[in-house]
């Protein structure tokens, strides 16, 4: 793959994740390791019309903006933070689900066990504590739980999700909020997650 069609992957799943509603005109962003270079949509563009030349370019290593001509996502350090400490982790998504979002300001956790699907991508789904958006504070936070997790809440903020490919972090998110969504209207429906034996199982497919 060249650099022009990785930047062409990157505007698409963007447009993608606006397209279905799991963010807003301008908010979110979306990453993919090159290299040493990590690709990045860039900060106040309409996320639902990007093309490649969009694109900004960052130094893996140092941070630098290898594109000047190009205004940086408020949440570049963020995306880095999990490419440091996730030499496996190629893509990360970032976005402001509206029923993940709402589980971001509740104490009640999302329940990945009412479906297969979301405990095989998911397991469980952590919430980092609240740190202001665009700051270290905030990819040091990350940073902390990306270890251990392939999706993340954002306390008050959004979601983020990471991955070897772009599809695969796209998929964990789109899969985040529809459990989401699912927890939210369990309580309206009554429902049995899965049991401990069966969750087991599905660990050992992961």
């Amino acid at each position: 793959m060249t650099i022009k069609e990785a930047k062409a992957e990157v505007a698409l799943f963007m447009k993608r994740t606006y397209d279905r509603g799991l963010t807003t005109a301008t908010g979110g962003n979306i990453s993919m390791r090159f290299g040493e270079i990590m690709l990045i949509t860039p900060s106040g563009k309409d996320k639902g019309s990007l093309t490649a030349d969009d694109i900004a370019e960052v130094d893996l290593a140092t941070g630098e903006n290898l594109t000047p001509d190009k205004k940086l996502s408020i949440e570049t350090d963020m995306h880095r933070s999990v490419y440091l400490k996730r030499g496996d982790v190629n893509a990360v998504v970032h976005s402001h689900p509206v029923f993940a979002c709402l589980f971001t300001a509740s104490e009640e956790k999302i329940n990945t066990t009412l479906i297969a699907e979301s405990y095989f991508l998911l397991d469980e789904v952590e919430k980092v504590p609240y740190r202001l958006m665009g700051t270290p504070e905030l990819a040091e936070a990350v940073a902390e739980y990306a270890p251990d997790h392939n999706a993340l809440l954002l306390e008050n903020h959004g979601a983020i999700a990471f991955g070897k490919t772009l599809i695969a972090a796209f998929d964990r998110l789109e899969c985040l909020e529809q459990a989401a969504k699912l927890t939210y209207l369990s309580h309206a429906v009554p429902t049995r997650g899965i049991n401990k034996e069966e969750r087991d199982r599905i660990a050992q497919m992961r």
